[in-house]
């Protein structure tokens, strides 16, 4: 370990003007911050963009008001076309993916509160920090910019398979400057990314303050590590295929387009590319980024549990190694994605045989919260509510991955909802739980205010009851054969499916709204909230260790903290309370503590 006590003085000093502090700045916190307001306008549009597609789904023919002034060639007379539905969702994916999923569990909980866990006083390369921010926010804003193209945004899918990606506008709407942009936007993205992990990877390692071993870092802090070792990895891969793509879009070249090939009766100008080489790229990245998703969260989710069950998980070192091991396997199973593709069949065992693998750590982090949870009694606050839905979800989704690890049952699912049904469930919505269990347990020390509790948990119970009864139902659908992708159900045997989507639409509709309290929660408590008390949740790591709430400019005053604890130090006997905080040098003993 690198001993950093000695470097007490801050590497930028406190700004003095507004653009300074709350724009441009250099502060770890405020661009944790501003992250979350990102992935917070980020998930309201790819929300809205999820009901347009949900009514259209259960309402075929409906006018949805004012949907036309999205786009007049898209929804002339308010009436969704079939390509305009295409869009709307390779938008809602993207946005979704990227920019909420990746976005707020990692970057902004991470950056906010990596340096503050670790000791520091900040990230090591403050302005590479300022820079990811503002590489990501570009990125946004030209992924949102294909919404004013002529023909709208590509229709590809968030996956933008060749050939239909590579061909241009011949291939429909949106796949000219449509698919331009969203390559552009995804590839700056990934620089983002990559400047983002380039800091976490470097303060996790060389930034601890005194006595802060790797084995005294907190969960959470270790979900942010393992993630950004992925995405220095996946992002990586993912930005030349964006260039590529774009490459072959405005420079002439092919390489994911193959030679001869008619679409309308055309001979495409193109010779030589390999539309499966796409597939290679992009799913090399996009298996890991389920675990970009959803590490960080079993992270933050281990850390709020941890501290309303006030004892320490039956195991902080096998919770590592297995969040560790689910990062290394996500690039062994990628090819999963691929069964449909003409793989052959030795390959397809090849990646069938890692698939299940995987589930093994997966399983081991779920049997240490539920033995954790065994016997405890967990204090239940909006946070601990959150906490808990995350297993729910990760379990229920994760589940449904066993029938699509096979190659022979994943050959029948793998164009249905059911697939659809898996992946909302254990990336998007375990995710989703993931980063509101972080929002009501840290919200006290980024802004010194409480949310209100009773809002929360009527939040968290229908926000769950929402959510399951909008995708547990996707795996009945796929069950009976209703494709993906399909924006209306013409075949006899999906006309007695359509009740069904009309439920999960008015399902979805009030999971949305239920989300307004979570807004008028976050935006209502930030400004008028109870103030709040320096560790209102009697936590031990360091984040509650500051000298103040919020944190000062440098985290820590004028002295990095010394260490002398693991984080978890609850429930320990002849102590004057039932924790003890890592700065103190009261002496425990504790098996836990692994120094």
């Amino acid at each position: 370990m690198h001993d950093m006590s000695g470097h007490a003085a801050v590497h930028h000093g406190e700004p003095t003007s507004f653009i300074h502090k709350h724009v441009f700045s250099l502060d770890h916190k405020v661009i944790g911050k501003q992250y979350y307001g990102l992935a917070l306008v980020a998930v309201l549009i790819g929300m809205v963009l999820s009901w347009l597609m949900r009514i259209h789904l259960g309402w075929t023919n409906y006018a949805i008001p004012g949907l036309h002034l999205l786009s007049a060639n898209g929804a002339p007379g308010n009436v969704m076309t079939p390509e305009y539905y295409l869009q709307l969702m390779t938008m809602h994916a993207t946005i979704m993916v990227f920019f909420v999923l990746t976005t707020a569990p990692f970057a902004a909980f991470g950056n906010y509160f990596l340096p503050i866990q670790a000791g520091a006083e900040d990230m090591p390369f403050p302005h590479f920090n300022m820079m990811s921010f503002w590489v990501t926010f570009t990125g946004f804003l030209v992924l949102v910019a294909s919404f004013f193209v002529s023909d709208g945004p590509t229709l590809g899918g968030w996956t933008q398979y060749a050939p239909l990606s590579a061909l241009g506008p011949v291939g429909g709407p949106g796949e000219g400057w449509g698919v331009v942009l969203w390559a552009t936007s995804i590839a700056i993205f990934c620089v983002g990314q990559l400047l983002g992990s380039l800091n976490f990877i470097t303060t996790t390692l060389d930034m601890r303050c005194k006595g802060m071993s790797l084995w005294r870092l907190p969960l959470s802090a270790w979900g942010w590590f393992i993630t950004s070792c992925m995405g220095l990895t996946a992002f990586a891969v993912l930005m030349p295929g964006c260039i590529l793509l774009i490459l072959d879009h405005v420079a002439g070249t092919s390489f994911f387009v193959p030679s001869n090939l008619v679409l309308n009766d055309q001979l495409q100008p193109h010779s030589g590319g390999s539309t499966l080489l796409w597939q290679h790229l992009f799913w090399f990245f996009g298996h890991p980024e389920v675990y970009i998703a959803i590490v960080p969260g079993m992270g933050i989710v281990s850390h709020v549990l941890i501290t309303n069950l006030r004892r320490p998980m039956l195991s902080h070192r096998v919770l590592v190694y297995s969040m560790g091991a689910l990062g290394v396997l996500s690039y062994m199973v990628y090819g999963h994605h691929m069964f449909v593709s003409g793989m052959n069949p030795v390959s397809s065992l090849a990646f069938s045989f890692p698939t299940l693998v995987i589930t093994i750590p997966s399983t081991i982090v779920v049997l240490i919260w539920l033995g954790s949870l065994y016997g405890a009694k967990i204090r239940i606050n909006a946070a601990s509510l959150f906490a808990l839905g995350f297993i729910s979800m990760f379990i229920s989704g994760g589940v449904s991955g066993f029938f699509l690890a096979q190659p022979s049952t994943d050959i029948m699912l793998h164009a249905t909802y059911f697939v659809v049904g898996h992946f909302h469930l254990v990336m998007g919505v375990a995710a989703m739980f993931g980063i509101f269990a972080g929002t009501y347990f840290w919200f006290p020390k980024m802004y010194g205010r409480m949310m209100n509790e009773t809002l929360g948990k009527i939040h968290f119970w229908c926000t769950f009851v929402g959510a399951y009864a909008i995708f547990m139902p996707f795996h009945y659908l796929g069950l009976a054969g209703n494709v993906r992708r399909y924006q209306a159900f013409v075949a006899d045997y999906m006309q007695p499916l359509i009740p069904l989507h009309q439920f999960i639409t008015v399902a979805a509709l009030f999971t949305g709204a239920v989300q307004v309290i979570f807004l008028y929660n976050l935006i209502h408590s930030r400004f008028a909230g109870q103030q709040a008390t320096d560790n209102p949740w009697q936590a031990t790591s360091l984040e509650w260790s500051t000298p103040t709430t919020p944190p000062p400019h440098n985290n820590f005053g004028d002295t990095l903290p010394e260490v002398f604890h693991d984080p978890y130090q609850y429930g320990v006997q002849g102590s004057a309370g039932d924790y003890v905080m890592q700065t103190s040098p009261e002496q425990v003993n504790s098996p836990h503590d692994e120094a």
